[in-house]
């Protein structure tokens, strides 16, 4: 079984050492047995930190990321897929604001190229 001090650790999670004492602090992460007054991680440490990394990504909150570490325990599915559809609402929502936004800037952007005066662009984010 391979071990990592906390550095290792961080490293191979691609994280900073003080994120890793964070989720310790925040309950993601259990605090590792000390041996030579070094902590000891092994590989179940570094796959549950990827976990919290991959689902920060798809965009869960520390909270939620906690609430899918206990649901693995207890096998609710679903609830994990409420919290997943939950995410996806969340992400189509996000989605449409953006899709908004390029629009928007897209009409600026062509009525700059086709207009005289002052700039539709600059004009469009001058509120003052």
């Amino acid at each position: 079984m391979t071990e990592h001090t906390i550095g290792g650790l961080a490293r191979a999670g691609g994280v900073g050492v003080e994120t890793i004492r964070y989720y310790q602090r925040r309950g993601l992460l259990q605090t590792p047995r000390r041996g030579g007054g070094i902590r000891h991680y092994d590989e179940q440490d570094l796959r549950r930190l990827r976990f919290i990394r991959s689902a920060q990504a798809a965009g869960f909150t520390l909270e939620q990321v906690a609430e899918l570490l206990a649901l693995d325990a207890t096998e609710d599915r679903d609830r994990a897929r409420a919290l997943a559809r939950e995410r996806i609402a969340a992400l189509d929502a996000k989605i449409a604001e953006l899709e908004a936004a390029r629009n928007a800037l897209k009409r600026l952007a062509r009525d700059c190229a086709s207009s005289t005066g002052p700039c539709p662009i600059i004009a469009a984010f001058d509120h003052g």
